[in-house]
């Protein structure tokens, strides 16, 4: 194993979008990229041979997220339209909606098993959603201010989440409780997320600040003032050695976590970076900016077989307690300053980012079901039986927002039935919007008991005082 760092490369820039690039996500083998845009649309980039692009047309609003299922069969996107989607990344757009939040829905991400997915939204919320039969689970309440990021931790048993309430809270989804609430009173988090082996969080925050918490000791580890501006996003590297960043400054910046330095400062965008993501296997990494281009990069900066490092961080996915003694986590616990020398990487040197920009097929929803020819990969492949569960077919574009598939062409139900069934639906949306309407009024109807009990316990305490 070589320990030699190399600069990492641009390997080339990819325009479709219309408007800022909010997410990037790799699929398993980074054969496919998936983006998320402020112009309403998803986009499926086919990295292999030849480069594509598919555009997925669903969402009535700007997309804020994306993510792939871990086993790349499935993806998931929120939006500004109060929806969570799933998709089946074929060229026939199957997808299926998920409602319940009250506000735009900032963030979506599945869990290490791809059964569930777990969504932030404006309307202060955490929902946690089945994949296999597609509903809603339950919800989270506590954040007083937008929810602007959610993730599940490797092992499925946490959930971390950010708000504009200017606090980071740790959920414990087997009991739906918040068992842990890290305050920041300089400025509030845009993103959250684990790291490979679920010990520790990186939290992005509005003030130019990264810090690292371990979540074991509830102990901050480091903080990072490396950007000018505020940072929208951050990304582990599989290792759990490396951590990159996407700032409001127009720069990414690559972290050693281990050593506490900042080691690259990576050029390239025009104007602020919104999103980060490495591949499964860290040899690559995506970036999204408001510039509406995705820049696709080559890691290069580690050499180390990660394929015995990976085996260490599937280990720590069980169900024993914490600490665990393979746990990788950062060390040093000082403030990480701007001076540090890192080496610049500007792209403008790169020769081969002139490339043409790939082809873009538009996808729209469909109106029938058959064999998917996935755009991640080579050949058409048939879904698993827990993504046929998951797809809706819809019958027009306009009727996007329906839950139901088509039944009565392929089951021979009267389309009396089907009529009758599509409306059942529809008033299920009804209640779960209801139902989460009331969770809210509930919350928040606890919390004013909450404050009249602790001022009639402060003015108790001041008549005794008196007397």
């Amino acid at each position: 194993m070589a320990s030699a760092l190399e600069d990492p490369v641009l390997i080339r820039p990819l325009r479709g979008h219309g408007a800022a690039v909010t997410g990037v996500a790799f699929n398993v083998e980074a054969a496919g990229l998936a983006t998320s845009s402020l112009d309403r649309f998803l986009m499926v980039w086919k990295l292999k041979t030849q480069c594509r692009a598919y555009k997925f047309v669903g969402h009535a609003e700007a997309v804020t997220s994306v993510q792939y299922s871990p086993d790349g069969q499935l993806l998931a996107s929120a939006s500004r339209d109060r929806t969570v989607r799933l998709w089946i990344p074929c060229i026939h757009g199957e997808s299926s909606v998920l409602k319940g939040h009250t506000a735009s829905v900032r963030s979506v991400s599945f869990s290490q098993d791809g059964h569930f997915l777990v969504s932030a939204s404006n309307d202060k919320s955490i929902k946690i959603w089945s994949v296999r039969h597609p509903c809603l689970l339950f919800s989270l309440f506590q954040h007083t201010h937008w929810v602007c990021c959610a993730k599940f931790s490797p092992d499925g048993r946490l959930i971390a989440s950010c708000s504009e309430d200017k606090s980071v809270k740790i959920w414990d989804t087997r009991n739906k409780t918040c068992i842990e609430s890290l305050l920041d009173y300089e400025g509030f988090a845009n993103f959250v997320d684990f790291n490979p082996s679920g010990t520790c969080i990186a939290s992005a925050g509005s003030n130019r600040a990264v810090r690292l918490w371990d979540i074991r000791m509830n102990k901050l580890l480091q903080h990072y003032k490396v950007h000018r501006a505020g940072v929208n996003c951050v990304s582990f590297h599989p290792s759990g050695n490396y951590l990159i960043t996407a700032s409001d400054d127009g720069t990414l910046k690559i972290l050693d976590v281990l050593e506490g330095r900042l080691i690259y400062t990576l050029h390239g965008h025009k104007g602020p970076v919104l999103s980060v993501a490495f591949s499964k296997k860290g040899e690559k990494f995506a970036s999204g900016g408001a510039d509406a281009q995705v820049l696709l990069w080559k890691t290069n900066f580690d050499s180390w077989d990660y394929k015995e490092v990976l085996k260490h961080h599937i280990r720590r996915t069980n169900l024993d307690d914490p600490p665990h003694l393979l746990d990788i986590y950062p060390r040093s616990p000082h403030l990480h300053g701007e001076k540090i020398q890192s080496v610049e990487v500007n792209p403008t040197f790169v020769s081969n980012t002139q490339a043409l920009d790939p082809p873009v097929i538009e996808i729209s929803s469909s109106s029938s079901f058959n064999t998917p020819d996935y755009v991640s990969s080579e050949d058409a492949q048939n879904p698993p039986d827990s993504v046929l569960a998951t797809s809706s077919k819809r019958k027009s574009e306009n009727e996007s927002e329906s839950a139901v598939p088509n039944v009565g062409k392929q089951t021979g139900i009267s389309p009396s039935l089907g009529n009758t069934l599509e409306h059942i639906v529809e008033q299920l949306d009804v209640l779960t919007l209801t139902v989460s309407i009331l969770e809210q009024r509930l919350t928040l109807t606890e919390d004013k008991l909450k404050e009249c009990l602790e001022n009639q316990q402060k003015m108790l305490l001041e008549e005794r005082q008196e007397a």
